[in-house]
């Protein structure tokens, strides 16, 4: 959207390798550590003109079950130096990015923050699902956004973000279908193991031309990253193979070899299986345990890092670190990038 990162923090060093790797500065807008660390005074009067910051803080705190008060909450520690940074910055605008169960704790949230940053910041909370910006994604998350900026209340901004909602969006079939197939991996312990069946970690590809891969990438790239596929066994294979798109581990296909019929009530969605002309359903961290809930629409596997990627609207240039199952964490754990572009656009004009 136009912003430089003045610094970037992350605690996991694969993590914030990842971004590190695709983003030209310097090692010295960096830290690998918690965040606690950079609320210090002698850090934060070096930024005293910053013009945004944003964050997204894990606060298990803010489940929809959770009753207890959200300062009172120790889980929500993370959330309250989250707060401690922004009093101390004092940025014009910040953005905090959250699970939807925050919207729970809306009134709640919106004292706190008004109580610790000051009446001098106006500040508004809204849920967003990303399939209505026109993302192939059912996913919803919480943003809020606050300004100090004269003239410029935080509920303009959230009503103009709302305006940029479209009627018709993309579908899973749009942000994949143009990809390389990829073959069930049958083989345990073949990590390096790379070739046309099972993907590879990069490789130089010949991609159609879409309507999605050009609303996804500024750049044309003629390399493909992180586009490769896990282990599955035989039994999975299989229940991959039968289910029609859309059905789920209740399926009359899979029957015979369901290994938890008699938990049908809990392990329902142990195995879902994508439809192509849908939006995907939410593209979670828990992908890097299996990809049994996000099976491919069209191929007996789940989907790929880079498939996953793709929903969650990174451009095809952008490579992740670490390992396989890392891979699907990073990109279970972001905001979709083309949201996140709106918002931002959203938000520049105000500084501009």
């Amino acid at each position: 959207a136009g912003f430089k990162p003045s610094y970037v923090n992350e605690i996991e060093a694969r993590y914030l390798e990842s971004y590190y790797f695709n983003h030209n500065l310097s090692l010295n807008n960096y830290y690998c550590g918690d965040i606690k660390d950079l609320t210090e005074l002698s850090f934060t009067e070096n930024y005293k003109n910053i013009d945004l910051v944003v964050g997204g803080p894990p606060c298990q705190g803010f489940s929809m079950a959770n009753r207890q008060r959200v300062i009172d909450d120790p889980r929500n520690k993370l959330y309250k130096t989250y707060l401690e940074l922004l009093k101390n910055v004092r940025p014009k605008l910040f953005l905090m990015e959250n699970v939807k169960g925050m919207m729970n704790k809306s009134a709640e949230i919106l004292e706190d923050i008004q109580n610790t940053l000051g009446e001098d910041y106006t500040i508004d909370i809204i849920l967003l699902n990303v399939k209505e910006f026109g993302l192939p994604q059912n996913r919803e998350r919480v943003f809020v956004i606050g300004s100090r900026l004269e003239k410029v209340n935080a509920k303009t901004i959230t009503s103009n973000i709302k305006l940029r909602k479209v009627k018709k969006g993309f579908s899973l079939g749009d942000a994949i279908d143009d990809l390389p197939t990829l073959q069930p991996k049958r083989a345990k312990n073949t990590r390096g193991i790379e070739n046309d069946e099972i993907g590879y970690k990069f490789r130089k590809v010949d991609l159609k031309e879409t309507k999605y891969k050009n609303y996804i990438n500024r750049n044309k790239s003629n390399y493909l990253f992180n586009h490769t596929n896990r282990f599955n066994n035989d039994r999975d294979i299989e229940i991959f193979s039968r289910l029609p798109q859309g059905a789920n581990s209740l399926h009359d296909s899979i029957k015979d070899i369901m290994p938890y019929s008699s938990r049908n009530h809990i392990f329902k969605d142990k195995y879902f299986k994508l439809n192509e002309n849908e939006v995907c359903k939410t593209i979670t961290s828990h992908m890097k345990m299996d990809c049994n809930m996000y099976i491919h629409p069209n191929q007996a596997r789940g989907l790929s890092p880079r498939e996953a990627a793709r929903v969650q609207t990174f451009p095809d240039d952008f490579v992740f670190m670490g390992a396989n199952n890392n891979w699907y964490a990073q990109i279970g754990n972001a905001v979709p990038v083309k949201l996140a572009e709106i918002i931002g656009l959203e938000l520049i004009k105000y500084l501009k």
